[in-house]
């Protein structure tokens, strides 16, 4: 019974100890490399902002960041990898606005919208329409005037890219024109395309590459749906502009994690990307591109994912689109 009596104090500071022993664990997070799973080929556009933005966390975590390429399907491939992983708060997807479509598009979809926390959107460019300089139409209300009654077709990165899904919507349904979509195999294809002049006018994210085309000359974008004219593209008037108010799309890259991640975890990684995306050089490099760099909190970027899973969807079922 002494040994049992003098043992207690013992067993009570013990399990004192155990029981703060979470704490002290997400003080040490991240204890290990972190992997950010891009839903789409080097090169492109989400590759090359999440190595941007791993770069930057590395130094503000103090822990590397791996980046894997897993691309396919329109995103879908990666997006299926990162919502079946473990939520240990190591294990990030990056992706673009593909995701708000798919979930919407692919009616078979292996996971869904709530599969997925939002830990921040990093970054952002308006959609726009692009035509060759051989091109007769000097504006975007030429364009749609010249093809009220006569056929024409418009490329992109392919079907259910967001710039078929926006370029699609605002023909049918904002300007009253029917047009045939040519889907390419990425947005670098589309764009060679309308420099051979090989289709009437294109429809592509601006950051995408297509500015440095157009300040080049070789191609002219008719409009941007943006609310404000783009820096990279100061003479391309918005839609509303071109007499066409009310709509805006944009292509974002945002990094997301599985929906039971830890909050504290989606926090810190929130909190460090946030410092990065407000550095001066990190925001000059952007912006050079055709991107918006975006900072805010976690629940922010979740409000704002929220709200664009709603309106892409809406255009997708309104087109009455479907890859199944």
């Amino acid at each position: 019974m002494r040994f049992a009596h003098a043992l207690r104090p013992f067993a009570v500071g013990l399990g004192l100890l155990l029981g703060l022993l979470p704490a002290y664990a997400a003080q040490d997070y991240p204890a290990r490399r972190i992997t950010f799973i891009v839903a789409f080929s080097p090169g492109g556009v989400a590759d090359t902002l999440a190595r941007v933005v791993a770069h930057g966390l590395e130094s503000k975590l103090h822990q590397s960041v791996v980046i894997e390429n897993h691309s396919g399907a329109g995103g879908n491939v990666g997006a299926g990898l990162v919502s079946r992983a473990a939520p240990d708060g190591y294990t990030f997807l990056v992706t673009t606005t593909g995701l708000a479509i798919n979930v919407t598009l692919n009616k078979s979809s292996p996971f869904k919208a709530a599969d997925f926390k939002t830990v921040a959107i990093v970054a952002s460019s308006p959609e726009a329409l692009i035509v060759n300089p051989a091109s007769p139409a000097k504006t975007l209300a030429e364009f749609v005037k010249a093809h009220k009654d006569k056929p024409f077709n418009f490329g992109s990165a392919g079907v259910g890219s967001g710039s078929h899904v926006e370029a699609a919507y605002f023909f049918n349904k904002i300007a009253g024109i029917k047009g045939t979509h040519v889907p390419y195999q990425g947005g670098a294809p589309a764009m060679n395309a309308a420099l051979a002049n090989q289709i009437d006018i294109l429809a592509i994210t601006l950051g995408g590459g297509a500015a440095n085309q157009i300040k080049a000359g070789k191609l002219r974008a008719l409009g941007v749906a943006g609310e404000k004219r783009a820096a990279v593209a100061p003479n391309a008037p918005t839609y509303a502009e071109s007499g066409f108010p009310g709509f805006t799309a944009a292509s974002w890259v945002g990094v997301f994690a599985p929906a039971k991640t830890d909050q504290a975890e989606i926090e810190t990684v929130n909190k460090a990307i946030e410092e990065v995306m407000k550095d001066p050089d990190v925001q000059k490099r952007l912006t050079s591109i055709g991107f918006d760099p975006i900072h805010g909190s976690a629940a922010e970027a979740q409000t704002y994912f929220n709200s664009e899973v709603k309106k892409w969807g809406g255009m997708v079922h309104t087109l009455g689109l479907s890859t199944n």
